[in-house]
């Protein structure tokens, strides 16, 4: 088996054509970074909905509980009149 490239240089030469080689490594390790990096981003702030929502729906839940509880105390003692 006889190797593609006899030295290191030759090798980051890429046979002549080292610029447009190392242009698309550099752009397609780039690309892939950015899309990981917009990868973290979007679970990180769906993350951050969904704590907003679960507590926003407890939120919701504590005041319609207070409501009622409200409601419950006021009837009473109109009840009692009657």
């Amino acid at each position: 088996m006889n190797p593609a490239f006899n030295s290191w240089a030759e090798f980051f030469a890429m046979g002549g054509y080292a610029f447009y080689v190392w242009l698309a490594v550099a752009a397609t390790l780039l690309s892939l970074l950015g899309l990981w990096a917009h990868t973290r981003w979007q679970h990180k702030q769906l993350l951050a909905d969904i704590q907003r929502r679960e507590a926003r729906e407890k939120r919701i839940q504590q005041a319609n509980h207070s409501q009622s509880d409200y409601v419950k105390s006021v009837a009473r003692p109109q009840e009692k009149q009657q």
